[in-house]
């Protein structure tokens, strides 16, 4: 059984606005930027305007800007990475509208690196046959992104509400009336308040804080997806989290947000090896140590099995020092913060948690199932990652869906806002000492290795979690609460698909089937969770 609604006090306070969005990633802030056309925008978010995952993103973002790449040569690679249940439609839209739409960023301010005669300085990652990866400050891509549209959105005068958990959708008559939120000691108003509005944008970001160990930032709790779910809209894809494949390792203790390697730095030369220094990924697959992500998380994990190690090794020592100085100033010093220096030895390497395939279902213009509630970002499935991610198409996505979205919610918001109302269903709230109970039962039951078995005792644990309630509202036990349905939600499924494909990686069904190339789809039936088959072509 999963709630309906979180338990909480009444709205102390109330505003109005035409559109909520709820997120500060680039996804929040260019949909954001853009729905101003639609209507009085307001911009909610959980902590800071610059504490989502987007700032900490490393590699880049990927499009075909280099004249010798094409939108059909990325799409080509996309669709390989997908492993067969990508939205060949969603990602066309990706891959040729994605270019225009980075110039635009470019033209936003976004200072992107330039080679020597000042065209863009473009890096290759796994997955992709070309070199179609834009990069700016070596290594800080996303921090600069975040300034440039930080700014932009300062310059608009957009009203903010930060350090703001989203509680609940308000819904009348069928479609989104607003949305229900708790604004912690530090924002422009305190405690729970709501907003009306005709149209709620999510864009929350992921859901990594649910394992013990996760690239994702702290408030990566999955509260947009488990507040969609209580709002009644579908949910797909969610068993395909990718773990990336070289997060430092820190020790066997290590929990929480871990340093990560970019996938950039084996762009530029550097290598995966064993304990011995052997170049374990030669002959695994065509890309060797530029495979996709899912590949080189498995066979890191396979080599590990292999020879008893703890973790593997990135070997970078052949970059030099200058282009670890130049290409990734961040990452040297994080390495150097932790008593490694990259320039003369490996980095101890091990997957985490790292980006959500699956999310929110949306149409191509990120419309979810509940009129007037939208998704883009990490917190939405519009289709394009399909099993697994190709890397740097992230950044990508939340730009060109967020923008899809700004463009038709004139037209889809046009009737006035209905008066709001709560969901209908009864409400809980689980206990905040379960945190680490359920990370630690996702990390050992739903995690890189699966099967039958683990995915049984998983669910069997969390159900039992489920009693472990609290009548003490608090922004702890609503983060534990979401984060108990993501769980959930992300085992039921993981049971459901008998195969092995991209990121969901079944040791008792090694591999892929052709029964299985589609879509797992979630959805609450009153407070019972029920998760459907459906084949790619109908989606």
């Amino acid at each position: 059984m999963l709630p309906r609604r979180l338990t909480a006090p009444p709205p102390g306070w109330t505003t109005d606005a035409d559109i909520v969005v709820i997120g500060s990633g680039i996804a929040g802030l260019v949909a954001a930027l853009r729905a101003r056309t639609a209507g009085k925008v307001l911009l909610v978010t959980k902590a800071l305007l610059d504490d989502g995952s987007t700032r900490w993103a490393q590699g880049g973002i990927a499009a075909a800007l280099h004249p010798g790449d094409s939108p059909e040569d990325h799409l080509t690679d996309t669709l390989t990475a997908g492993v067969g249940v990508c939205d060949p439609e969603a990602v066309r839209v990706l891959v040729t509208e994605g270019p225009d739409a980075v110039r635009e960023l470019i033209a936003l301010g976004t200072d992107f690196d330039r080679d020597g005669e000042g065209h863009l300085a473009l890096t290759r990652e796994g997955g992709h046959l070309r070199r179609r990866i834009a990069h700016a400050g070596g290594d800080a891509t996303g921090a600069e992104i975040s300034r440039a549209l930080l700014a932009a959105t300062k310059d608009a005068g957009i009203e903010v509400i930060e350090h703001a958990l989203a509680l609940d959708l308000m819904i009348e008559d069928g479609r989104t009336a607003g949305v229900t939120l708790h604004v912690m000691g530090e924002g422009q108003r305190d405690g729970v308040g709501a907003v009306r509005a005709r149209a709620v944008i999510l864009a929350t970001g992921g859901l990594g804080q649910v394992f013990e160990a996760t690239t994702n930032p702290e408030v990566s709790t999955g509260d947009g997806v488990a507040l969609a779910l209580r709002a009644g809209a579908r949910v797909a894809d969610v068993e395909f989290v990718q773990f990336h494949p070289t997060p430092m390792w820190l020790g066997p203790d290590a929990r929480g947000r871990q340093p990560l390697i970019s996938e950039a730095v084996r762009g530029e030369g550097a290598f995966l090896v064993d304990g011995s220094g052997e170049r374990f990924m030669t002959g695994r697959h065509p890309l060797a140590d530029l495979a996709p992500r899912d590949v080189v998380t498995k066979e890191i994990m396979k080599r590990m099995r292999e020879t008893g190690e703890p973790c593997m090794y990135l070997d970078g020592r052949n970059l030099g020092p200058r282009i670890w100085a130049q290409r990734f100033p961040t990452i040297l010093a994080t390495c150097e913060r932790h008593g490694i220096d990259p320039v003369n030895e490996p980095i101890p390497v091990l997957p985490a948690a790292h980006h959500a395939s699956g999310g929110v279902r949306t149409d191509l213009w990120g419309r979810t199932s509940v009129p007037g509630l939208y998704a883009c970002g990490e917190v939405a499935c519009t289709g394009v990652h399909g099993a697994n991610r190709l890397a740097s198409n992230s950044l990508l996505e939340g730009l060109v869906f967020a923008q899809r979205i700004a463009s038709v919610l004139a037209d889809d918001t046009e009737r006035d806002a209905p008066a709001p109302s709560g969901a209908a269903g009864a409400s809980t709230l689980l206990d905040p000492g379960i945190r680490p109970e359920i990370q630690r039962i996702m990390t050992a039951g739903c995690g890189v290795l699966r099967d039958g078995p683990g995915l049984e005792r998983a669910a069997a644990e969390l159900a039992a979690l489920a009693s472990r309630t609290t009548d003490r509202p608090c922004t702890e036990a609503w983060e534990v609460t979401n984060l108990y349905t993501v769980a959930s939600l992300i085992v039921a499924s993981a049971r459901r698909r008998e195969e092995t494909r991209g990121s969901h990686w079944r040791s008792d069904f090694p591999d892929a089937s052709d029964e299985w190339r589609g879509h797992l789809v979630s959805a609450l039936d009153g407070d019972t969770l029920t998760t459907t088959y459906e084949p790619t072509e109908n989606r």
